[in-house]
């Protein structure tokens, strides 16, 4: 294979996982779509690939980048050669999804009534209260169908020994589900006749099946709830995403100015007056949600939200209080949880993880922060991380002092070399790190996942961050289905 042109100058990189080859050789899952590539002249696949530019241009996919406290909108970048996974490996990584969102979901439950988890000795209180988005506000507050998140995106990476691992959990406002949902839309249009031939199972069902739980939960009251989804406006760097579910589902985009409380119920303002709102798909982070709560500075939210969530008047997608559960120091309690609350063995793995609060592990990580990647328990989309390997004596010093102020904010995992698949980068087919997230949908039904996610690429050469927001790139995610 590796005699044709375009294939020619691949070079598999050493102690990585690739995903189209091994030891010069295709995978089996890849086949089918190389040996439909192969014969295409460079010409072809140059113009496929600028299609596929001007298609993301032209329909304005885009997402925003936050640098030096400005926002700006770029076209998410996106590489024409899919990533494919097989369907059973698939079938693996959807079980251990489901599990992980289940334990997690019941811990949310737990920890905001009980503590059941607290008082076995499971997972220290302290880790527990010491968590900013811990809300005291939701404690005792009942959710509809005691389901905190119906959203999830569990970001996964594969290691050099081809495994799957769970790197984060994200509950609160997951995004990049719109992103997988066009990266497959430009894919059919530049191989047509490829999707079908390969056996790739579709992920077009996602906005229908969140819209049908959105329904469910608005169905307690009514039979013909209203839904909608509240953005924090176009300065948003998801806002691109938002408009695309309102439209998917056929609902109303609203922001926090366009929706009113009166006597603990919520109105969206009409053109023919008010309309009580049953049902919020919310893109408004905790914080901001309701300013007689909490931030009273925030006007992305609605004053009075809380309240008539906390009177059961309307539900609210996620729930509030979901951050305590994607604490990256909790993460490495994960496991824990899955055995405590299911009486099972997690099925897919966890980075081992060492929470800098403690010192000795502490101590540790200082003497190897070379070897170590180094995460704000807080933060997100590739923020307030180090990786010790690419990082300057400077930088390092600078994160010692931060995590000897604060510990706590801290957690520390070794280095994991991200697995590489090919891009068409230049002409040329190169190999770029990737990770994989996939979308989960926890309805009173129970949890759906589409056959897929986002494939994340870190599109500059060597590096392992694979966020948008520090220049990853995006591309169409395969899954196989079953071998007739």
């Amino acid at each position: 294979m590796k005699g044709h042109s375009l294939l020619h100058a691949y070079q598999e990189q050493p102690n990585v996982w690739d995903e189209m080859f091994h030891a010069e050789h295709i995978r089996p899952e890849y086949r089918s779509f190389v040996s439909a590539i192969e014969n295409l002249p460079h010409a072809e696949m140059t113009r496929k690939d600028e299609l596929a530019k001007k298609l993301f241009m032209s329909q304005g996919i885009t997402f925003t980048e936050y640098n030096s406290g400005e926002g700006i909108e770029k076209i998410f970048p996106f590489d024409i050669i899919p990533r494919i996974i097989q369907h059973q490996e698939w079938k693996h990584i959807e079980a251990g999804v489901k599990q992980r969102l289940l334990a997690l979901n019941i811990f949310l439950k737990d920890i905001y009534h009980q503590q059941f988890i607290v008082k076995d000795g499971v997972i220290p209180a302290a880790l527990i209260y010491s968590c900013p988005q811990f809300l005291r506000e939701m404690v005792n507050v009942q959710v509809p169908y005691d389901i905190y998140t119906h959203i999830a995106g569990v970001d996964l990476i594969r290691d050099a020994d081809g495994q799957f691992y769970v790197l984060e959990d994200n509950l609160r406002t997951p995004s990049g589900v719109s992103y997988m949902l066009e990266n497959r839309s430009i894919t059919s249009r530049i191989f047509p006749d490829l999707l079908p031939k390969s056996n790739v199972q579709p992920v077009k069902d996602y906005p229908d099946l969140l819209f049908r739980n959105l329904l469910a939960l608005g169905n307690r009251h009514v039979s013909d709830p209203t839904v909608v989804l509240l953005s924090p406006g176009i300065y948003n760097s998801a806002y691109f995403e938002h408009t695309t579910l309102a439209r998917l589902m056929g609902i109303e985009l609203v922001e926090g100015r366009d929706l009113i409380v009166h006597n603990h119920h919520v109105f969206m303002k009409t053109t023919k007056g008010l309309r009580q709102v049953d049902v919020i798909y919310r893109r408004v982070d905790d914080e901001f949600l309701d300013p007689l709560v909490f931030r009273p500075d925030s006007a992305l939210g609605v004053p009075g939200i809380y309240a008539a969530y906390r009177k059961g008047n309307v539900a609210i997608v996620n729930a509030m209080g979901n951050g305590v559960a994607d604490d990256k120091a909790v993460y490495s309690y994960v496991p824990d949880m899955i055995r405590y609350y299911l009486n099972e063995e997690p099925i897919l793995k966890t980075v081992p993880t060492y929470q800098m609060s403690d010192p000795d592990q502490r101590r540790m990580v200082f003497e190897r922060m070379d070897k170590m990647v180094i995460k704000r328990t807080n933060e997100s989309g590739g923020y307030g991380m180090l990786i010790g390997s690419s990082a300057t004596e400077e930088q390092m010093q600078a994160f010692r002092e931060a995590i000897t102020e604060d510990p706590r904010s801290f957690i520390a995992q070794p280095i994991i070399s991200l697995s590489s698949t090919p891009c068409y980068l230049n002409g040329v087919l190169q190999p770029r790190r990737v990770d994989l997230r996939p979308f989960a949908l926890y309805g009173p039904g129970g949890i759906d996942i589409v056959p897929g996610g986002l494939t994340r690429v870190a599109l500059q050469e060597g590096s392992l961050v694979v966020n948008s927001s520090q220049g990853g790139g995006s591309k169409d995610t395969w899954v196989l289905g079953p071998e007739s």
